[in-house]
């Protein structure tokens, strides 16, 4: 589908731009779904949703190191706690907090291949190329990792699940939805504010999914809920205050 909508070739690359482009297939496609889905097999979904929104903190730190960007300020990481004890409250309301070690560690493992995805579509997004190309690069490299996956994981190979309209739905939604079209505005979100402000919207994932389940399911907001929301919003704008140039600020000052 994203051919069809940009059905253009990508100019010549370099072996560097290849690379790039591969570990970002590696790490955002490959290990973030295979770790992020096995963590469900292991622990309870609300342990993946709480632990995977830790990848904004992994994300900026390593935006940080490797791109040199601004360093994260103290405002920075209150936001995040407050982000992570709304989405808590959001997940864990009425349930009662259970670890998982094996299916815990792999969530977080999630979340940092998510991080180091964001780092290098940022570079990506230096080399010039439309948006629409990259992605799909990006894709090509994630599914062919994926395929040694297949052949040996706990996989079958059963096309007659596909007579199933329910199926066929499901896997357009995730294939255009979730895949193709999310995909595409993350990186364009990333290549135009950077890794670390887009990453901090992964807190409102949680608030969608109860705002969808209050109109699609019917269900009710508990006080727990609420609260967590407000705590998940505040987490939100926190994280994405800036600190002032200091050399900006020195100049005015000067200048008065």
């Amino acid at each position: 589908m994203l051919y069809l909508i940009y059905p253009r070739r990508m100019d010549k690359t370099t072996l560097r731009q290849e690379l790039t482009f591969a570990g970002a297939g590696l790490s955002g496609v490959t290990l973030y779904f295979l770790t992020q889905d096995f963590a469900l097999l292991h622990t309870a979904a609300s342990n993946v949703g709480v632990i995977v929104a830790v990848a904004p903190v992994f994300t900026v730190l390593l935006s940080w190191q490797l791109l040199r960007d601004q360093r994260p300020t103290g405002t920075f990481f209150l936001g995040a706690i407050s982000a992570l004890v709304g989405i808590g409250l959001i997940s864990f309301a009425g349930n009662r907090l259970e670890l998982h070690p094996a299916g815990d560690l792999l969530a977080a493992l999630a979340a940092l291949c998510w991080a180091v995805y964001c780092v290098l579509t940022k570079k990506i997004g230096g080399f010039g190329f439309h948006i629409i190309q990259t992605t799909r690069r990006i894709f090509l490299y994630g599914l062919l990792f994926l395929l040694p996956a297949v052949i040996f994981g706990p996989f079958q190979l059963d096309l007659t699940r596909f007579a199933q309209p329910q199926n066929v739905m499901s896997f357009l939604y995730l294939g255009l939805g979730a895949s193709g079209t999310c995909f595409v505005l993350w990186n364009f979100s990333v290549e135009q504010l950077g890794p670390a402000k887009t990453s901090v919207y992964i807190y409102l994932i949680p608030l969608i999914t109860v705002a969808a389940s209050v109109l699609i399911l019917g269900e009710t907001i508990s006080w727990l809920r609420a609260l967590g929301i407000l705590l998940a919003l505040t987490g939100l704008m926190l994280s994405n205050r800036t600190k002032q140039n200091r050399p900006a600020k020195q100049a005015a000052s000067q200048q008065k």
